[in-house]
């Protein structure tokens, strides 16, 4: 088979792996990529020093795919993470990377979220598990050979894990592999409890150290977004209401994205245009060609069609989709900010992408601002701005050559000369609102994450008293609440899934901040309780008592 050379493709990647990479727009390895995937393709063991957001989540994962046999139905590569989000961040990955290796299936492990949905992964075959050490020891509890067929073992943020009191979790499941495993240590730093496990565990590892460089984006103001998902179009609408802005891009994740978001923006008279890889080369020449020569104001792209963008104009960059990793933030962003000119970028976190962006600040060593939407009078003000601005260099030119009109026109419609020009601004301004009492009618703000959050907090402290309970059921208390990173949704996905209790059967959840109120039913309660006796929630068992108000 013939190969490209130079980039991923001189590391011996699969070529599936290797297009699924290159259609997300990864182009070369970093470093902890470049001396790792040939390290782990060989099979050796490894310990891999380097922070989080170098890449070292592709370092292992291109690797371990390329070596994955998807004819066999059984796990054969185990990730171990920390913490749940990462978990989750380091599956989506995998699954990302895979989408063009038919026939194979990653399933997240982690505690809160109901055990029945990672057991019928892992009896439909996954071959890839990414896990957290406590929520897999249960699992090893019900099933002793579920690692019996893993061949690759990768332990990320090592040092978080053992900081996080995992060490007698990972003996467990260092027991239940094969001895003959290929093993992979991933962590920011070298502690002595890293370096026993190494010794204990890995077999002549061969070691890769990337040193942290810092990222600077010079004269790029950063700024972030906290929304949610559903809001995040009403959100850009209103915050172009506001950005002083010349040329745009904007980067979302996928092809339709890049359809839905410019179809938006023209609906409301921005000149925009999509730019994807389905756009034809001629295509997209003649919309980069509108851009710099202003018939386009934005362009909505994908981050592989954005490839080779240098329009000067441009002026701010609005990350919508939150990038894959450090690296692709880096990139995008510098696609303003050129030609000696100050830049703007914007990012649009959901609540679960909060850890990436801690990710993108350490990366890039600069704290990225979090702002707020822009209420109605902001908008206001922005959009009467915007229309003396355009006004102004008229006044002069046209007071004597449109004068005999003005008259004219005023007799003919029988008005006063106030009444025309009210009229002609209602033409000029499209018919958008301009005044508050008409903008606040338009359309409700829709609230952003922070906002929604700080509310939620708000009424929380003014309701502490628990809440009336019906009848024929009790209400019992764990020891658990938000400050263990607990939400009423994992509470009850345990409880659901451990109990065996229909949902209508559980009442109210209050989740406090050392602890949380369930209501269960009063009926059978001695067994339930019974039942979840060994049940853990993030990690920590769930102790269900019954509650009592005295």
């Amino acid at each position: 088979m013939t190969q490209q050379t130079g980039g991923f493709a001189a590391l011996g990647i699969h070529p599936s792996v290797l297009a699924a990479i290159t259609a997300v727009g990864y182009e070369e390895p970093s470093p902890i990529q470049a001396q790792a995937i040939p390290e782990i393709l060989a099979g050796h063991d490894m310990i891999g020093q380097a922070q989080t957001g170098t890449g070292k989540t592709a370092a292992f994962a291109l690797p371990i795919l390329s070596r994955i046999d998807p004819a066999r139905r059984e796990p054969q590569a185990l990730v171990l993470t920390p913490t749940r989000e990462l978990a989750l961040q380091v599956a989506t990955a995998f699954e990302n990377y895979s989408r063009q290796l038919s026939g194979v299936g990653v399933v997240a492990v982690y505690g809160g979220a109901p055990m029945s949905l990672q057991l019928k992964s892992l009896r439909q075959g996954a071959q890839i598990i990414v896990a957290t050490p406590g929520r897999l020891v249960d699992h090893l509890s019900r099933n002793e050979k579920l690692l019996s067929t893993v061949k690759h073992l990768v332990l990320d943020e090592a040092d978080e894990m053992l900081k996080l009191g995992f060490m007698d979790d990972l003996e467990v499941i260092f027991q239940a592999m094969p001895v003959n495993r290929q093993s992979v240590l991933f962590s920011a730093t070298l502690p002595h409890s890293i370096r026993e496990i190494a010794e204990k565990h890995l077999r002549e590892p061969k070691h890769v150290k990337i040193a942290t460089k810092t990222q600077t984006v010079a004269r790029i103001e950063q700024a972030h977004l906290l929304v949610h998902a559903d809001q995040k179009v009403p959100a850009i609408l209103r915050l172009l209401e506001v950005e002083d802005f010349d040329a745009l891009i904007a980067f979302v994740r996928t092809k339709q994205a890049t359809l839905d978001l410019a179809s938006a923006l023209e609906a409301k008279g921005y000149k925009a245009a999509a730019l994807n890889g389905d756009i034809a080369q001629n295509q997209r020449e003649r919309v980069i060609d509108s851009l710099k020569d202003g018939r386009l104001d934005i362009v909505v792209a994908t981050d592989v069609a954005a490839r080779g963008i240098d329009v000067p104009r441009i002026t701010h960059v609005f990350n919508v989709d939150m990038p894959y990793d450090p690296e692709s933030y880096v990139h995008r962003i510098g696609r303003t900010g050129r030609a000696g000119r100050e830049g703007r970028a914007l990012l649009l976190v959901t609540p679960r992408e909060r850890r990436m962006l801690q990710v993108i600040e350490r990366v890039t060593g600069q704290k990225v601002a979090e702002i707020r939407l822009p209420n109605s009078q902001q908008v206001l003000d922005s959009r009467i701005r915007k229309l003396t601005a355009n006004l102004k260099p008229m006044i002069d030119t046209a007071s004597g050559s449109h004068a005999g009109l003005l008259k004219q026109l005023i007799g003919s419609l029988e008005c006063t000369p106030e009444q025309l020009a009210a009229a002609l601004l209602a033409q000029v301004t499209y018919g958008q609102s301009m005044t508050l009492a008409e903008l606040e009618k338009e359309q409700p703000l829709v609230p952003d994450a922070s906002s929604t959050r700080e509310r939620s907090r708000s009424e929380g402290r003014e309701r502490r008293a628990p809440l009336p309970i019906l009848e024929g059921r009790v209400r019992c208390r764990t020891p658990l609440g938000t400050r263990d990173g607990i939400a009423a949704r994992n509470l009850l996905g345990a409880i659901l899934n451990e109990g065996g209790l229909a949902r209508e059967s559980i009442g109210k959840i209050q989740v406090r901040d050392s602890f949380s109120l369930v209501e269960l039913p009063e009926d059978g309660l001695d067994r339930l309780l019974g039942r979840l006796k060994d049940t853990r929630v993030g990690g920590k068992q769930l102790k269900l008592r019954r509650y009592r108000e005295d």
